[in-house]
Formats: C-alpha cells, structure tokens, sequence
C-alpha cells in the first residue's frame, strides 16, 4: 500500500525541552490511524510538524513525495483541525467557509453548501458563529477540513464539544471518507472512538511512541 505520509526520525527541541523524541512512523492511504496518549504526550506537536507549523529540530516529513519545508512549506492536500477552530465571531457558518474558500480559490458555494449539510448545518442559516455551542463550532471545524476534499484529514480531537448524535455523525463521516480513499489521522480521548474507527493505533508517551 502507498504511503501518504512518512516521519523519518523527527525530534522537536524547544529550548531544553525534548517534545518529539527520534519518531519514525508512516501513514499508508486509505486508512484511518488513531494517536493516543496524555495530554503533554506530544500528539499535537507531532501533527503541527506534520502539516509543517512547526519545523522539526532533526529529521523529514515527506508527505507523497515531498519534504515538507524543503520541497513544500505545508501540504496543499490536508485538511486539518488541530486545537480549537479559529473562526470570525461576526459571521455565519457559511461566510466564515465562504472566505477560508476564497484564499485558494479550488472550490465554490455548491462544495461549500454540501460540507456544511454533510456535517448537520444549515447553510442558509444566519446565525453568527460567536453563538455557536461548543459543538456547532466543531462541526464547522470538520466542514471546515472536509470541504476542498483533500486526501489526508489531520484531526485533534475532532468529537470534542460533540453531543451523542454528533458523535455517531463524525463517525459515519470518517469511515465514508476512508472509503474514498482518504487517510485519516486523528487523536482522540475517547476510547470508543478509537476502538470503532481506526485501523492502526499509535501511543506516545514523553514525545516518543510507545
């Protein structure tokens, strides 16, 4: 199986504080991979040297064929949530996915319309995303990351906030998306969501897989 991402023996030094330690994985296509592991473990240090946030202090990240900060700066064939979504308060759902879609211009209103309503919200709806509940703004986030239809998704915790109905929404979600092919890497708390959807799991303990 092809692999979509490889860490060659990445380590992540800020100051004296070693947050990825010497980390050699791969991701093949069209599978989903679970990371697990406390919080200050390194999950999401790992994923923002993935996507190329941050620079790894030694090692590659080759993504298809190419080094991210050598050949690329970041991925063009991502979609990621990592920490909480920043979006603009004053603007609909729609607005706020409309002018993320506007900075590469790859996708229009139709796309935009059917990511918002393949994770339960309404595009037509006027309500501003600053009253958005927790788990609104989450499902903005995956709409967010699904919408330009990119081959590997990049997810921090993406049931956060979620209700149950929510839950099993995503879920559906990321098992449909692994059957078109996607590779799928998320890191998750939940123990049910990684029993359910993943078909390798990684543990990182003190930046180094266990």
């Amino acid at each position: 199986m092809a692999e979509a991402i490889r860490v060659e023996n990445v380590t992540k030094r800020f100051g004296e504080v070693v947050a990825l330690d010497r980390i050699n994985i791969s991701f093949e296509k069209r599978k989903i991979y679970g990371i697990i592991g406390r919080n200050g473990s390194g999950k999401t240090v790992l994923f923002k040297t993935m996507i190329g946030y941050l620079k790894p202090t030694g090692g590659r990240v080759v993504v298809g064929e190419k080094e991210i900060g050598k050949d690329i700066d970041f991925a063009d064939n991502m979609g990621i949530i990592i920490e909480n979504p920043g979006f603009l308060s004053g603007y609909t759902g729609y607005k706020n996915l409309e002018y993320l879609a506007s900075i590469r211009k790859l996708i229009g209103r139709e796309q935009i319309r059917e990511s918002m309503e393949r994770v339960g919200l309404d595009p037509d709806s006027r309500k501003k995303v600053g009253k958005y509940s927790l788990g609104m703004r989450q499902r903005l986030g995956i709409a967010q990351a699904i919408m330009e239809n990119p081959d590997i998704l990049i997810l921090d915790e993406p049931m956060n906030g979620l209700d149950n109905q929510g839950v099993n929404d995503v879920r559906n979600i990321l098992l449909e998306l692994k059957e078109e092919g996607k590779t799928v890497i998320l890191a998750s708390h939940n123990k049910e969501d990684i029993e359910i959807l993943c078909d390798t799991v990684y543990e990182m303990e003190h930046g180094r897989l266990v």
